[in-house]
């Protein structure tokens, strides 16, 4: 779903004089926004992108910009907020809070190819390692307990054979404990559109306003799901194993992260099911907005549900030709 708030060019002038960056060139929205409203804003000085928070209030976004601050200064490839004349990186713009930031090279890709995955997977653990030591913490407002409490509003919209997936599901998964794998920052949304390359080069990360606190492998079960997921809903092999060996390379998994991959999985496209029918059924207004599909993710959890010992399969395959 994308939410537009309009920005005419006289006001972002006028709002940009707080900023060290020059005068206003141009300003084009980005039609690509899921909860944001976003525009690519050039100055004489350089390129950036203006976000304004359409559902994150002022107390909620420092971690955001603060986190994405850490982890440039960190060596990692993502946005870097910009500070007004005094020092703040969250200002307001048309009622709403605003931020600036760099504006990186590259596009996003449609169809991924193996070597492309392998760099998102590494690219994924050097965020996970570069998190370590970021000081604030934010938990993950979309995990468990709000499936549980977000589902019931749901049921009525869905056939029975849906309603008794997400049911089975929800219950499945509070029986096992994800809370026990290692943790710690997460982007939580790392899917294509959010991430840029130029060719095989992965040229940055962007979009961390899920960031939060909650196990690493559940952010490679949400990448995974989008990078290596063919039409079918069914695990490209090449793509899949060519990330996993990226990341693992970078940040070694556990033994229980490894015996957690098929239900990190399944727990991953559950996340996704239900916020994309709750964003179709339940949409906040807004100027423009358009809904994703929601049966996308509900065929990707029924064929991760049918494979599940083969995916536990394919990890110790995997493990015994590194």
């Amino acid at each position: 779903m994308s939410v537009f708030t309009s920005v005419t060019e006289t006001e972002a002038s006028t709002w940009l004089k707080q900023y060290p960056i020059g005068e206003l060139d141009s300003l084009r929205g980005i039609a690509s926004g899921i909860e944001n409203t976003n525009y690519f804003l050039n100055t004489d000085q350089g390129q950036y992108v203006l976000t304004l928070f359409e559902k994150l209030s002022p107390a909620e976004l420092p971690y955001f910009l603060q986190l994405m601050d850490h982890l440039a200064s960190k060596g990692v490839s993502c946005p870097q907020p910009v500070a007004n004349h005094q020092g703040e990186l969250l200002s307001e713009l048309n009622g709403k809070p605003a931020s600036i930031v760099s504006r990186l090279t590259g596009a996003s890709l449609t169809q991924p190819n193996a070597a492309q995955c392998a760099a998102v997977g590494a690219a994924l653990a050097q965020i996970h390692l570069a998190g370590q030591d970021f000081t604030l913490h934010r938990d993950n407002q979309r995990g468990a307990a709000w499936w549980k409490a977000t589902s019931p509003q749901l049921l009525p919209f869905l056939s029975a054979d849906a309603a008794e997936l997400l049911q089975a599901e929800v219950k499945f998964q509070a029986l096992h404990r994800l809370q026990d794998l290692p943790r710690g920052v997460i982007h939580a949304d790392l899917f294509r559109d959010n991430v840029l390359f130029e060719g095989d080069t992965l040229s940055g990360v962007i979009d961390f306003y899920f960031a939060c606190h909650d196990a690493w492998l559940y952010d490679v079960a949400i990448t995974v799901n989008d990078w290596c997921t063919a039409d079918d809903g069914e695990l490209d092999p090449a793509c899949t194993t060519a990330l996993l060996q990226a990341y693992h390379a970078v940040r070694p998994l556990s033994p229980i992260e490894r015996g957690a991959w098929p239900i990190t999985l399944r727990a991953a496209a559950l996340r996704f099911w239900v916020s994309r029918l709750y964003d179709l059924h339940f949409p906040r207004e807004g100027e423009m907005t358009h809904a994703k599909d929601p049966a996308y993710f509900e065929q990707i959890l029924r064929r991760r549900i049918q494979a599940q010992s083969a995916l536990q399969r394919m990890w110790v395959n995997q493990e015994n030709k590194s």
